[in-house]
């Protein structure tokens, strides 16, 4: 499909459909209304909820409020994401926001006026009989109850809101408004401009004068804003050491982990144990070395493409035969749901004049996921199929397994499914390739994404610890601070096996993950976890299966960690990071074989 349609020109078996959502406008209509009535209703309980009767029917309005909203603002969403230009749906879009903030505003009052209660009474809500369904709300409450304050600190605390996220606006004013990068030379000696969205591109050319002048330009220009930039950033971590401090959590990172009941360990073992892997990630620095054929390997070589571009031309209804193959392994039933989903309309497949860009899997509870593509037809398409129909198929199993209360699943759970998935394809692949280049294509892609995936974010994980700490014993947080703890990192990294250019002791200064702070583990704990599920679902079979399956209906109806260690995956222990990097280590034996 090499001609961009407008949106009305594209076939309706091409297209998502969202009548299974909402049959009409006016349907969609009816239901905001029904919300927008229920606002009062909401607000009758305010003062009441001491006793078990009116807690129960406050909740339940609170589910069937809350549900009718999400309804309401995925669809109007989804409606813009087919064609942003679309006036109609930009105002349905805005509506959706709108009504969505005054529900969480009026629902606001519950949590809070519970949690005002005396703890003997609400250990007497948490064990009555008719609050049942309840008891896990109930008693996360209780557990959050010690960080909560009184309604007047708390009132305080929301207004210094605003001021809080500065740092963050701050930062991505000058990174993205204000920063201007030079104009570099590209492959055919043409002054051309270096933006951020071309400096991957450029550091992904096989001509290693253009990724050298790309990766100077770019940390100079970070260089000449590292004052600004510094003081960003500990304004950030400042921040965070305020709100602990004020919630009484022991630290920052404490204070990030609590709420999805993470113990430390988590973070801490992955730190450890990824250290203790650093041999492999050298070992297959070498080996880039010996791929790229460069006498000595530098920074700005890590993206560039190791073998020949391998022409794998992968049409829509190939990708979907071969996923299916792919994930045989976790059964009939599965293979149904994703048959479903190719059958009847779940996903928007090509890209469409104005049509939202990127991929991802929505929806809302009671309705089948929705996944959003801009297919073409390579393999990076076909993992990216793979992987949102992964996210699709652990939110179909969860929404229907678990009331809409305990469906939803948390950041900390969401990439297992589909990295999962991901990982079953690349299996797959590898054992049935022929071509000795053709595989070492497909495997120096997935050596790539456990680089990227667990190394790097592990090692950005290390310096958000170690600045923080040191934040927190009150040393101050200077540019040349920043740029010593962020290269001495890359040195323990890639170590002797490639040149670390000076220059990227400035990269902490390109990293926006950094004002979300303690987040960017997960891609690699859920990398991990992932790839420690494929493992053992290849070498057990169905035992290792039913588990997998047993995580994926759960949803959020437990802690992230309990669910993970019931399903096989303990998380508070090294182990899954282990057999990921066991994993690693075996793409790199096959690597060394075909290179010899």
């Amino acid at each position: 499909m090499n001609q961009v349609l407008e949106r009305k020109q594209v076939s309706a078996e091409h297209r998502w459909n969202l009548e299974d959502l909402f049959a009409d406008q006016k349907a969609w209509d009816q239901e905001f209304q029904q919300v927008r009535d229920s606002l009062s209703k909401i607000s009758a309980f305010q003062g009441k909820l001491s006793e078990p009767a009116a807690v129960k029917q406050c909740f339940e309005l609170e589910d069937d409020v809350s549900q009718k909203t999400e309804r309401l603002y995925v669809y109007a969403n989804m409606k813009h994401h087919e064609d942003t230009a679309e006036p109609t749906y930009q105002a349905l879009s805005d509506k959706a926001k709108k009504i969505s903030v005054e529900v969480g505003e009026a629902l606001s009052f519950i949590s809070p006026e519970i949690l005002s209660l005396s703890d003997e009474k609400l250990q007497q809500l948490v064990t009555d009989a008719s609050l049942s369904f309840y008891k896990d709300t109930l008693e996360e409450m209780m557990r959050q109850k010690p960080h909560t304050l009184t309604k007047e600190q708390e009132a305080l605390l929301a207004q210094a809101g605003n001021m809080a996220g500065a740092p963050s606006t701050i930062y991505s004013m000058l990174n993205n408004a204000d920063l201007k990068f030079p104009k570099i030379k590209n492959e055919k000696g043409e002054e051309v401009e270096l933006t951020h969205g071309s400096y991957i591109q450029f550091l992904e050319s096989r001509n290693p004068e253009v990724r050298k002048h790309a990766f100077e330009a770019v940390y100079t220009t970070y260089r000449s804003q590292k004052n600004t930039i510094a003081a960003t950033l500990s304004a950030n971590i400042n921040k965070n050491i305020f709100y602990a401090k004020a919630r009484r959590y022991p630290s920052v990172l404490e204070s990030t982990l609590f709420g999805d009941n993470i113990k430390k360990e988590v973070y801490t073992n992955l730190v450890s144990t990824i250290h203790d892997s650093l041999p492999e990630l050298q070992r297959y620095l070498k080996l880039r070395k010996k791929l790229l054929k460069v006498d000595e390997l530098h920074m700005y070589d890590l993206f560039a493409p190791l073998v020949e571009e391998f022409n794998m031309d992968i049409t829509y209804q190939q990708a979907k035969e071969e996923i299916k193959k792919s994930l045989q392994p976790l059964g009939d039933n599965y293979l149904k749901i994703l048959q479903d989903g190719f059958d009847n309309h779940w996903i928007d497949i090509y890209e469409n004049q104005n049509k939202r860009n990127g991929a991802y899997s929505w929806g809302a509870y009671g309705t089948h996921p929705y996944v959003l593509l801009n297919h073409k037809e390579n393999l990076n398409s076909m993992f990216t199929l793979t992987h949102e129909m992964g996210h699709a198929i652990h939110s179909y199993l969860s929404d229907e397994n678990q009331a809409y209360r305990y469906a939803q699943y948390t950041i900390f759970l969401a990439e297992v499914a589909s990295t999962l998935n991901e990982a079953l394809l690349m299996d797959y692949l590898l054992k049935r390739v022929t071509d000795p280049k053709e595989k070492l294509y497909l495997l120096t892609y997935y050596a790539d994404q456990f680089r990227t995936t667990v190394f790097r974010q592990t090692m950005f994980a290390e310096f958000e610890m170690i600045t923080h700490d040191k934040a927190e014993q009150g040393d101050s947080l200077t540019p040349q601070e920043f740029s010593e703890i962020y290269y001495g990192l890359n040195k323990l990294y890639h170590g002797d096996a490639m040149v670390v250019d000076q220059d990227i002791e400035m990269e902490w200064a390109r990293i926006p993950h950094f004002y979300n702070s303690f987040y960017v583990y997960k891609y690699a704990t859920g990398f991990s976890a992932a790839t420690s599920f494929a493992k053992q679902i290849l070498d057990e079979g169905q035992p290792a299966v039913d588990r997998y399956l047993g995580f994926l209906k759960s949803g959020g109806s437990d802690y992230s960690l309990n669910i993970l260690k019931r399903a096989g995956v303990d998380m508070s222990t090294p182990e899954p990071i282990k057999q990921a990097m066991s994993v690693f280590s075996s793409l790199l034996d096959q690597m060394e074989e075909l290179t010899k």
